[in-house]
């Protein structure tokens, strides 16, 4: 599919209803611009949400490690038998 498109004085591109739809964006999706050797490229972003630990988060994790370090904290082993000493 082809579109013709205008950049505003802002540079602001819209894409149209019909292109949008065919590719599935919707308000919000963002896309990543780039050079090609045939001109410009438009793809779909991928974003992963991020979590920022807090100090509070850091010590949730810091007490589950700890806890699954007993869990898996070797038993002691049996001392070995003692040999007997013949009368």
């Amino acid at each position: 599919m082809r579109a013709s498109l205008t950049i505003n004085s802002r540079g602001v591109i819209t894409l149209p209803a019909k292109l949008r739809q065919a590719l599935g964006l919707k308000a919000d999706d963002q896309l990543i611009a780039e050079t090609t050797p045939e001109g410009l490229l438009l793809r779909p972003a991928v974003t992963v949400p991020v979590e920022i630990y807090s100090d509070e988060r850091e010590r949730e994790f810091d007490e589950a490690e700890a806890e699954l370090a007993r869990t898996l904290k070797p038993a002691p082993s049996p001392s070995p038998p003692r040999a007997k000493r013949g009368r």
